[in-house]
């Protein structure tokens, strides 16, 4: 079952149950994925990886969200907020943990034989492309510029 599909299954049960909370955040999910798989027809279609970077563009957008309203002093935003990025993150893959990323890093990096902090532009295109969907791409920054460090 393709996201899109489990989405709108997932969906209509939400509106059955009379969740207004998830059942917006679904639509809104819903209505981001159309519009991908709108701009993609005719470029051969929407792909799983297609899919993935709609959902961490919607988190990304929450998490800013919620940093604005924290600041803002809207508690009940930042809730509300935090609820969506729960849902949100349930279609997603599992994170990784910081430990697991820093491992797949240091073994990156060493394919790559990659020195210095000056690799960092050869080293990062390869870390979010292993890493996609599974790490944010921030974390992955900081553990490449870390690991790269420590090695100048």
């Amino acid at each position: 079952m393709s996201l899109q599909e489990r989405i709108s299954t997932e969906l209509k049960l939400a509106m059955k149950r009379r969740d207004k909370l998830r059942t917006e955040t679904l639509r809104s999910i819903r209505a981001q994925l159309l519009e991908k798989e709108i701009s993609k027809r005719g470029k051969g279609g929407m792909t799983e990886e297609d899919e993935l970077g709609v959902l961490q563009t919607a988190v990304k957008r929450r998490k800013e969200s919620i940093e604005l309203f924290g600041k803002g002093d809207r508690m009940d935003l930042v809730e509300q907020e935090t609820k969506e990025l729960e849902i949100i993150y349930e279609y997603l893959p599992k994170q990784l943990g910081i430990a697991e990323i820093e491992g797949i890093v240091r073994k990156i990096i060493e394919r790559a034989g990659a020195v210095s902090v000056k690799d960092f532009g050869k080293i990062m295109p390869l870390a979010i492309n292993e890493l996609k969907g599974k790490a944010e791409g921030k974390i992955i920054q900081e553990i490449v510029r870390k690991i790269l460090q420590e090695k100048s």
